[in-house]
């Protein structure tokens, strides 16, 4: 297995991680769910697994949310816990150049950037969660605060 920069981010912090490979082509869309679908294949209640939500303020600044699958993300609170007047997800062709990361394989840890970070309450709720380890096919499970501290994140509610 190949490590990412998510995994050599994990190792240095010395921070205990798992990995879960899934079968992942690249060539089917991603549609609202996938992260549900992602779940069903690496056998996980989809409540444990956060997808990772790049957007950008009216100020041009790039924050990072994180959100349970099971749920969406609340803009209006997004926009109070990052300061924006607005706020919208970018664009799915921006991804890469923004982050280093494709869509349906963007970590929080390892962007190009540090960029600021926001993590759902829910997160805390649970002993591990799963996050993308940076590539399609592949998450990372570890305990919610230990990734609260490799991204510097701030916990809040973002729940609809």
């Amino acid at each position: 297995m190949k490590k990412t920069n998510a995994m050599r981010i994990l190792e240095k912090l010395n921070i205990p991680y798992t990995m879960l490979s899934y079968d992942d082509d690249g060539e089917h869309p991603l549609a609202k769910g996938a992260a549900e679908v992602t779940a069903k294949k690496i056998g996980v209640d989809p409540s444990g697994v956060f997808k990772t939500i790049v957007m950008r303020t009216d100020t041009k600044e790039i924050c990072v949310f994180l959100q349970s699958a099971i749920h969406e993300i609340n803009l209006k609170k997004a926009r109070s816990v990052s300061g924006a007047k607005e706020i919208a997800p970018i664009k799915s062709e921006e991804l890469l150049a923004l982050t280093g990361y494709v869509r349906g394989g963007c970590s929080p840890l390892g962007m190009k950037k540090q960029f600021r970070t926001f993590i759902d309450s829910c997160a805390m709720e649970r002993e591990k969660i799963y996050i993308s380890a940076g590539v399609r096919g592949e998450q990372i499970c570890l305990a919610p605060a230990d990734l609260v501290r490799a991204c510097g994140a701030e916990v809040c509610d973002l729940v609809l």
